[in-house]
């Protein structure tokens, strides 16, 4: 890895599921990476640099540009005024520049930017301060320091169909970041939530103790209008401080997620369990991005449990991505979960050993996972993408037998996605299959591939196979509308029938050593559709709609379960959660 070519390290993170990774996803599978050589980013993994991101949005702008749409050249300005700090970025086309970290030099970048033509500044700012440029409430820039300060609110109510309570969503908070000395990077959001959630999700919280992205959870929140007896209320936060030690080298810490692919689901790393801290670790070195991930996960459920601590694990995982040509881009992902009473093994910690060498000389008691991931830029505006997961296996059981063995377990995804499909400007389609064998991810002991109960990766856990298919269409510039069919099949287990999809249970707990496959167990089929309607009233303030229907169908009497929801809400300065499961 001692080439002489050279990336900057990573900066300021974009958190894992804000709205401009769909703008760069999308002028990525549009126009590709031609006329320039290396991508400043690695789209698979996130949070990624913002100003990565800005410099690739800047590129696409300079080389294409003139032929981008109304709604995109709309889009590409907004993404521009949300990253404003970094627009004294050159784009990649500019050879001189395109290599360089803009610390090195002594430049400032923050108050650099202010003289790009992407800047955009507010006639008459709020009182003199306040929304001095469209996307912050606050912004300040100097030549040592850059502040952001925005306001969070998510606000949504809506009626579900044949339920005994309505639909309650009141989200608010508050997000800043910070910039000191061009090299240090400060990211903070905290939040309230009070949730009056559908039955499913309520049915999930009975199960697991436990909420998709809420850590400690309050379930005694009422609200008499809304007919919520037992609604849920929690806290929620994530931070990060990024420093960049060197051009080729930089980590962040922090108390966050991460998401591994180029797909609508993870087999490796997700966004659906809650936060958790973690050390991370960047290695950027001409067309190789390695990436250490450092991270304290819970065992069991948050719950309050009279001020002792929660039971730990840890994991520790890298992934190795690198840039073939311009089309194809590959990678290398190993993790490993371990849980140990006296904390945190150290042999782990070396960044650059294969987990499984470590795991044979401390006596193979740990949850070792590797899996690979590409994605490859086909002509027509396609992009072709996948991962594959492969926990244990024995080549004779899983090739030449072909019994069933319990432990020949494994996970694939592969999927496709198009853009301006039938030569409708803003009609982006994906279609996509994920499916993973029984007992992938769990372990024999509280090793498993989980946190605070909850899948670290798909959120259906394992034994399932799932097609999807999405539409994302903007019309106009400021209306946004997006559909998802999901159509999944799995099976489950049911008190001491343990087929392999519940990633708590013990997989020495399993039915049967042999003759398991995909589905077995209690079999149910799930059909769900999603579908948003949202339009942008100013900056990041978003009028929405949404439609949400669910229909599991059982084998087993009283499994069925049907959800239909219709709501409507606010949502300023937050990215939307899908809860699809």
């Amino acid at each position: 890895m001692l080439f002489a070519a050279v990336l900057p390290a990573q900066g300021a993170p974009l958190p894992v599921n804000e709205e401009g990774y769909e703008l760069v996803r999308r002028l990525a599978t549009r126009y590709g990476y031609q006329g320039f050589t290396t991508p400043a980013a690695d789209l698979e993994l996130r949070p990624n640099s913002r100003g990565d991101l800005v410099r690739l949005v800047k590129t696409w702008d300079v080389l294409y540009g003139e032929d981008m749409s109304r709604v995109d050249r709309y889009r590409v300005q907004r993404f521009y005024d949300d990253n404003n700090e970094w627009l004294s970025l050159p784009p990649l086309t500019d050879t001189d520049d395109a290599d360089r970290a803009p610390f090195w030099i002594g430049e400032d970048f923050s108050v650099a930017s202010e003289a790009s033509d992407a800047y955009r500044r507010a006639k008459r700012p709020l009182l003199g301060t306040f929304y001095e440029t469209p996307a912050f409430l606050y912004q300040h820039n100097r030549e040592d320091f850059y502040l952001r300060v925005n306001p969070i609110l998510d606000l949504k109510y809506g009626k579900l169909q044949d339920d005994e309570q309505d639909y309650v969503l009141n989200k608010r908070g508050v997000r800043l970041r910070a910039g000191v000395d061009d090299r240090f990077f400060l990211h903070l959001e905290i939040l309230e939530n009070q949730y009056g959630a559908p039955n499913f999700l309520r049915q999930f919280y009975r199960q697991n103790r436990a909420l998709p992205g809420a850590g400690l959870i309050k379930d005694n929140f009422t609200l008499d209008f809304a007919g919520i007896r037992r609604g849920y209320d929690f806290l929620n936060g994530a931070g990060y401080l990024s420093a960049d030690l060197s051009r080729h080298v930089g980590f962040r810490l922090g108390y966050g997620q991460h998401f591994i692919g180029s797909g609508e689901r993870s087999l490796l790393l997700s966004d659906f369990s809650n936060n958790y801290p973690f050390l991370e670790i960047n290695w950027r070195i001409w067309k190789f991005h390695y990436r250490n991930l450092f991270a304290q996960l819970t065992s069991g459920p948050a719950f309050d449990n009279r001020g002792q601590p929660l039971p730990t694990k840890y994991l520790a995982a890298h992934h190795l991505s690198i840039n073939v040509g311009q089309r194809l881009s590959l990678g290398l992902f190993e993790a490993v979960v371990l849980n140990r009473n006296n904390g945190f093994e150290l042999a782990y910690l070396n960044p650059v050993i294969l987990y499984r060498t470590v795991e044979g000389s401390v006596g193979s008691p740990d949850n070792v996972l590797i899996g690979l991931t590409a994605d490859y830029q086909l002509p027509f505006r396609t992009q072709l993408y996948g991962q594959f997961v492969l926990d244990e296996f024995v080549f004779s059981e899983l090739f030449i037998e072909k019994r069933g063995w319990w432990a020949n377990k494994w996970a694939y995804q592969i999927g496709l996605r198009h853009v301006d499909a039938f030569g409708v400007d803003q009609l982006d389609l994906v279609a996509e299959r994920n499916l993973a064998r029984p007992y992938v991810y769990s372990h024999k002991g509280l090793s498993s591939y989980t946190h605070l109960t909850m899948p670290l990766a798909h959120p259906l856990g394992a034994n399932f196979r799932e097609n999807l298919v999405g539409v994302d269409y903007r019309p106009l510039p400021r209306l946004q509308l997006n559909g998802r069919l999901y159509l999944i099949e799995q099976g489950e287990g049911d008190g001491d029938l343990v087929v392999g999809e519940n990633l708590n249970q013990s997989s020495n707990l399993r039915s049967s050593t042999y003759g398991n496959e995909i589905g077995q167990g209690i079999q149910y089929t799930n059909t769900i559709l999603h579908l948003r309607a949202g339009y942008e009233l100013r900056p990041n303030l978003w009028l929405e709609a949404e439609y949400f229907s669910r229909s599991k169908d059982s084998d087993a009497p009283g499994r069925d379960l049907e959800t239909t929801l219709l709501n409507a809400g606010v949502r300023w300065n937050v990215a939307p959660r899908r809860e699809v499961f």
